[in-house]
């Protein structure tokens, strides 16, 4: 099985760029693609949400400046709708892209008849929407007093209520009609990976302004997909944008047989080919598992349960799975998973000695190892630091302070004052009973996820309420700060470790930073380290990685190693360690039957 690692590759001002073909779209209608999401999105206007789901869809819309090579690795970037990488300047703290002319809006009424072309002032807008304080941008923390001149213009908007979307800001300037310059308060050679991110794709004001509230249901793009049905929390169909631009499917094999294969059968075609996606919401482990089985999807993770059923104990393909022509594809994941405890929780949160003992406690009682026997079926790896593996920021000789250890969690939460009643079940120290409650989500995984907590939780004496939502309800009210406990997982957006640390970065409560946590020595250890070059991070990372494990809001679980099924007739498959979609680069050898 081979495993993907990431490492971050020194950006130049050319590569090689997938040729332009402007002319209607090359894909098939006949050509359907069937997929399904593990939980529902929370609608496509990226500013306003950070739904992993959401972002999936987004990524074949709204089109960004630049975008990843889909076979590289290491992962590095190649123009999106600029025509080359940008012009860096002041040792990465300038950068000029030219936007290709040419490049056009899906037809929407917004427009009110007229063709709209993509213009640098559209990419302007779009990061005005980011910085719009009354947006709670989730990505606001990626540019936060990153870009000259922003934070007057947010602080007035702060005092005044509204954002004036029409005053220049010195950091982000359209030069000309294509041509947009970045102007960033120090240097930072991320800056081009944070532009390939869904939220920075090009969103028209027309558009914003036509559909107001309702934005979130209608995104109006110039990428190769457009939405054609939507039915939240159900179904989504996405048809191929009939005047996309195109492009020749021209990537370089790494070496692999695998990519290797994916060059032989995909070189040279007119892209997209997928002429329709369908995406089903399929919460249920079992029902995606039969779909997959049915050939009602093209490719699927390997659920949890099916593990046995599908791999040897090689983790190879069982002869039946690839009698029928199947394949698999084996990746780490560029992610962490992690319970987190709501820092503002009169129950759970706060730093006495007594809150952070209890918080601790919690964390010791959960055995990570056995999740990953028993839920993951062995196919992960467990978390050490915030920062995972294949992340430029990783020490893979950090071992984290906190283990499993049962014994000790009880004489701690003995000593502090958590005592036992007659049903064995532990009180506060002020006598009232300790309950933890927990959200979580409907299906098998997340009912057997919600009986290894009880077990460990059984073990110390502290009982558990676990409270069943689904994951878009359990997001937004984790954002919110209303809640006790929840778990969940963050992959990769950009290939540095900033994009994790700055889940626990204060100012980034009510957007990214879900446990509520706000720590001066941690954001302090955060400042310090956007002051360095990426690879002068890790000691900073080390040690805000050492401040969690002290406060103890998150408790880190696994890195998941994914193994995907592909269908026979699928052709280009290849899972990013940090693209969220690969749609727009399939191909199906002999169109699904209806």
């Amino acid at each position: 099985m081979k495993s993907i690692f990431i490492t971050v590759t020194v950006l130049s001002s050319v590569v090689a760029c997938m040729p332009m073909v402007y002319a209607k779209t090359p894909a098939q209608a006949d050509k359907v693609l069937r997929v399904a999401f593990e939980a529902p999105d929370d609608g496509f206007d990226m500013v306003k949400t950070f739904n992993y789901y959401s972002g999936n869809v987004a990524d074949v819309i709204f089109e960004r400046l630049v975008q990843y090579d889909y076979l590289a690795d290491p992962v590095k970037l190649m123009p999106g709708t600029a025509q080359s990488l940008p012009v860096i300047e002041k040792n990465g703290q300038v950068y000029t892209f030219k936007i290709k002319s040419g490049i056009y809006f899906t037809d929407d009424p917004a427009f009110k008849g007229k063709r709209r072309e993509l213009v640098a002032e559209d990419y302007v807008y779009s990061i005005k929407r980011i910085l719009d304080p009354k947006n709670h941008a989730s990505s606001f923390s990626f540019i936060d007093n990153k870009i000259v001149g922003a934070n007057a213009l947010i602080e007035q908007a702060k005092k005044t209520g509204n954002f004036n979307y029409d005053a220049k800001i010195e950091g982000i300037k359209a030069l000309d009609k294509y041509t947009i310059q970045f102007t960033l308060t120090q240097p930072d050679y991320n800056f081009p990976y944070i532009l390939a991110y869904s939220s920075f794709g090009a969103t028209a004001r027309e558009v914003v302004e036509y559909y107001k509230d309702r934005l979130a249901m209608h995104p109006v793009g110039t990428g190769p997909y457009m939405l054609s049905k939507y039915v939240p929390r159900s179904k989504i169909e996405l048809v191929a944008n009939p005047d996309y631009r195109g492009f020749v499917w021209n990537f370089k094999s790494t070496g692999t047989a695998w990519d290797n294969q994916l060059v032989k059968e995909m070189s040279g075609k007119q892209m997209p080919q997928i002429g329709k996606v369908n995406i089903s919401i399929i919460e249920e482990e079992q029902s995606r598992w039969l779909a997959f089985q049915s050939k009602q999807l093209d490719f699927d993770k390997v659920t949890s349960n099916a593990i046995p059923k599908v791999l040897d104990h090689n983790n190879q393909l069982k002869p039946a799975i690839k009698k029928q022509g199947i394949r698999l594809y084996a990746n780490k994941e560029a992610e962490i998973t992690y319970s987190m405890l709501n820092m503002r929780d009169p129950v759970v949160g706060g730093k006495s000695l007594d809150k952070i003992a209890l918080r601790r406690a919690i964390a010791m009682s959960f055995n990570v190892n056995e999740y990953i026997r028993i839920l993951r079926k062995g196919q992960a790896v467990k978390a050490e630091m915030l920062v995972p593996a294949g992340i430029s920021g990783h020490n893979p000789d950090y071992r984290s302070s906190i283990g499993y250890n049962p014994v000790l969690a009880n004489k701690l939460l003995d000593h502090f004052g958590y005592k036992k009643g007659a049903d064995g079940y532990r009180n506060l120290p002020n006598g009232k009973a300790l309950t933890l409650k927990i959200n979580t989500e409907s299906g098998s995984s997340s009912v057997m996820y919600s009986e290894l907590w009880k077990k460990n939780l059984d073990a110390i004496g502290i009982r558990a309420d676990f409270k069943v939502s689904n994951f878009a309800d359990n997001l937004k009210a984790a954002t919110q700060c209303q809640y006790m406990m929840w778990s969940g997982a963050w992959h990769a957006d950009y290939p540095e470790g900033e994009n994790f640390t700055q889940l626990l970065y204060g100012p980034n409560v009510g957007r990214g930073n879900q446990s509520c946590y706000q720590s001066t020595a941690y954001d302090n250890l955060y400042k310090q380290a956007m002051q360095q070059p990426p690879e002068k991070r890790i000691p900073f990372y080390e040690k805000m990685s050492r401040q969690i494990e002290a406060d103890n809001t998150w408790i880190l679980q696994d890195t998941r190693i994914r193994n995907w099924l592909i269908q026979p007739e699928v052709q280009g498959f290849k899972a990013h360690p940090i693209m969220n979609t690969n749609w727009q680069y399939l191909d199906i050898a002999s169109p699904n039957q209806k």
